[in-house]
C-alpha cells in the first residue's frame, strides 16, 4: 500500500504557498467562522465583521490598482484629506488650484460655502474684466438660500454632497469648509459623527475627499503640529492625509506648506523639508506659486524677535487699561524712552 501511494503522487508537483493559502481559506470559509453558534450556516448573511486570512487580504488587494497621488504627495486618491489654516492665508485659493489642476484630467466637484458667486468672479477677473478660464470638468456649488430641507442642516448638507456628486459623475470633492458641514466640530461626538459620514461616502463610491478646514489663532514663532487643527482631536486622526498652510515671516504674500499626516507613501514635505511658496495673481489667475524647499524654522519669528512683539503687546495692553509711559516704565523695568519706541512701532 505504501509503495502504491508512493506510485500515486509520484507525478504530483508540490504545492506552493499560493495554492495552500487558497485551500486554507476554503476551509476557513467552512468553518466556524461561516457558522453561528448554533451550527446553523451563515455564509450568506452580511456579517457585521468580514474575517478572511491575512494572505486573502493581501492578494485580493494585491489585485487592484495601488493609489495614486492626486495632488503631488500631500492627497492620494481614496483618501479623506484636510487642509488647514489660520484665516486669511489663502486656503480657498490653494484649494481651487488644486480643484483646477485634478480637473485637468478628471472631474471635480467643488463645494463653496465660503465665497458667493460675485466674489468668486471678482477673485478670479483681472483689471480689464477678463475672467479665468476654469477646466469644464471643474463644477462648483454653493448654497441655494431658497432651499427647502427637513431635519438637521448638517444631515441635509451631507445628503446633497451625496446627491449632487452622483448626479455630477464626480470622484473628487472638495468641501469649504469643515464649519458648514458641523458647526459643533469642537464636541468629540459632533465630530466623530462627521467623519465617520465622510468615511462611509468614500468607502461606498470610492471617492476622494478634501476637507476645508481653520485653525486658531496661533503664534508665529511655533512650527504647525496637528494640535492647530480646530475643533476636537478625533478630527486629526480620521482623516487619512493632512496638510497646512503657515505664514511666513519673510513677506506678507509669503507661505509655507507643512505635511502633517500620510498614509499612502512616505512623508515628503515635513519640518525640515516644507513648501516654500508665495500668493500672485498673474492676469486673472489667482494661485500659490511653489519656490521649492526648506525648513519651516526659516519662516518662524527669532526668539529676539518674539520678545519684542511680547513686550510690544503688554506695554500696548497697558495703555489701553489708562497708565502712563513712566508708570509702565517702572512696571516693567523699562527706561521711558523704550516704552516709547515700542509704543510707536
Amino acid at each position: 500500500m505504501e509503495n502504491s501511494n508512493q506510485t500515486a503522487f509520484a507525478g504530483m508537483q508540490p504545492l506552493t504557498k499560493e495554492e495552500i493559502d487558497r485551500i486554507a481559506d476554503r476551509i476557513l470559509a467552512n468553518s466556524a467562522y461561516a457558522r453561528d453558534m448554533n451550527g446553523y450556516d451563515t455564509s450568506g448573511r452580511k456579517s457585521l465583521m468580514d474575517v478572511k486570512t491575512a494572505n486573502k487580504w493581501r492578494r485580493e488587494a494585491a489585485e487592484r490598482p495601488d493609489p495614486v497621488p492626486l495632488w503631488d504627495s500631500l492627497w492620494y486618491q481614496g483618501e479623506v484629506c484636510c487642509l488647514f489654516a489660520d484665516s486669511n492665508l489663502g486656503k480657498s485659493i490653494l484649494a481651487v488650484q488644486i480643484a483646477e489642476e485634478i480637473a485637468e484630467r478628471e472631474r471635480v466637484l467643488y463645494f463653496d460655502f465660503e465665497l458667493t458667486d460675485k466674489q468668486f468672479q471678482v477673485r478670479y477677473t483681472d483689471e480689464n474684466n477678463n475672467g479665468h478660464r476654469f477646466p469644464d470638468n471643474l463644477l462648483r456649488a454653493e448654497m441655494n438660500p431658497n432651499a427647502e430641507y427637513s431635519g438637521d442642516i448638517e444631515d441635509a448638507i451631507i445628503r446633497e454632497i451625496e446627491e449632487a456628486t452622483k448626479e455630477a459623475d464626480a470622484k473628487v470633492i472638495i468641501i469649504d469648509n469643515l464649519t458648514w458641514m458641523c458647526n459643533a466640530s469642537e464636541k468629540g461626538d459632533a465630530a466623530g459623527l462627521l467623519m465617520k459620514r465622510l468615511l462611509q461616502l468614500k468607502r461606498e463610491h470610492g471617492w476622494s475627499i478634501l476637507v476645508i478646514a481653520h485653525t486658531p489663532k496661533r503664534s508665529l514663532s511655533s512650527p504647525i503640529t496637528q494640535n492647530d487643527l480646530a475643533g476636537s482631536k478625533l478630527l486629526f486622526n480620521f482623516f487619512d492625509s493632512v496638510f497646512a498652510i503657515g505664514k511666513s515671516t519673510k513677506g506678507e504674500s509669503e507661505r509655507y506648506i507643512k505635511q502633517l499626516k500620510c498614509r499612502s507613501c512616505e512623508k515628503v514635505y515635513g519640518g525640515d523639508n516644507v513648501l516654500n511658496c508665495h500668493i500672485v495673481k498673474e492676469g486673472s489667475r489667482l494661485f500659490f506659486k511653489m519656490e521649492g524647499t526648506g525648513a519651516e524654522q526659516l519662516h518662524l519669528l527669532a526668539r529676539e524677535e518674539r520678545k519684542r512683539m511680547e513686550e510690544t503687546e503688554r506695554i500696548k495692553a497697558l495703555r489701553r487699561l489708562g497708565f502712563t509711559q513712566k508708570d509702565i516704565a517702572e512696571k516693567t523695568g523699562m527706561s521711558v524712552g523704550k516704552v516709547n519706541k515700542l509704543l510707536n512701532r
